[in-house]
């Protein structure tokens, strides 16, 4: 056997290894506390069931689920129509401080999200930087209630989220071939239509990838709905929380963290399958 194979054999070993121990075996884990019995808060009988899996036809659960995706389907729209352009420009921009804004882009990953989070406050409290900057212009005479709100809870999704949706977006348009986009011109096609019957699909790969990226996060992010929406936007992360460590119904928690599991699994294989058809390769 040579070096090369070697080293592949070691390698897929490793990561089948990783992912047996800590997706896996967890996951089975949580399946099985889903279908036992919570007979009081924090303990577990080891009774077959499937009332919690019924338990979650409750329309309150349907509801936060709504919610939820609700909140993640406008998050992934305001990341993608903000981070599109920035992404473009960026792709075209042959200047000498290219590599800084790629750095600024990245440099949220190097600081906590949570501490992120908290920072946002600093900036949409009452007396805080955007009130105080708002009316020393003349734009407001009073301060808009932006904290603990619904409002407050979006800015924080797509400020933590938008370098997800960014990052995936440039590597498909740094690599896109600009003779396509000059024989669109040479054959009379404006901007506009260059963007949408070139550029647009031909980026589709990036669109779909930073999408999951963002859309599959949001679900799941339940500490940002707390600290910024003052635990009043319940969202399915939250609701999982809650089951575990507030009303301590571990399997109905596990119940409802399969069937989240279930959901993203299938927007994979939906993302899987749309970047088959559309020819691009996943990010």
């Amino acid at each position: 056997m040579t070096e090369k194979n070697r080293f592949k054999t070691f390698s897929i070993t490793l990561i089948s290894v990783w992912l047996i121990l800590l997706v896996l075996v967890p996951t089975l884990m949580v399946l099985a506390v889903s279908l036992m019995t919570s007979n009081t808060p924090g303990e577990i009988s080891p009774v077959f069931t499937l009332n919690n899996y019924k338990a979650i036809r409750d329309p309150l659960f349907l509801q936060v689920l709504a919610d939820s995706f609700e909140m993640a389907f406008v998050t992934t729209a305001l990341c993608l129509l903000i981070g599109y352009p920035f992404a473009y420009n960026l792709s075209k921009y042959r200047g000498k401080f290219k590599s800084l804004l790629l750095v600024l882009i990245i440099i949220p990953f190097w600081t906590s999200s949570l501490i992120r989070t908290y920072a946002i406050i600093i900036i949409i409290k009452t007396n805080g930087v955007l009130n105080g900057a708002l009316m020393a212009l003349g734009i407001i005479d009073e301060p808009l209630r932006l904290m603990y709100t619904e409002t407050a809870v979006l800015v924080g999704m797509v400020y933590s989220l938008l370098p997800f949706m960014i990052l995936p977006l440039y590597a498909v348009l740094e690599k896109l071939d600009g003779k396509l986009i000059e024989a669109a011109k040479d054959l009379g096609a404006g901007r506009m239509r260059t963007f949408w019957h070139v550029v647009l699909p031909l980026s589709m790969p990036g669109v779909i990838a930073g999408s999951m990226l963002v859309f599959l996060p949001t679900l799941c992010l339940f500490y940002i709905s707390d600290v910024l929406g003052g635990a009043k936007s319940l969202l399915i992360g939250n609701f999982i929380r809650n089951q575990f460590l507030l009303t301590r119904n571990w399997p109905m928690g596990a119940a409802a963290s399969m069937i989240l599991t279930v959901i993203m699994f299938v927007i994979i294989y939906i993302y899987y399958r749309s970047t088959k058809k559309t020819g691009g390769e996943a990010i």
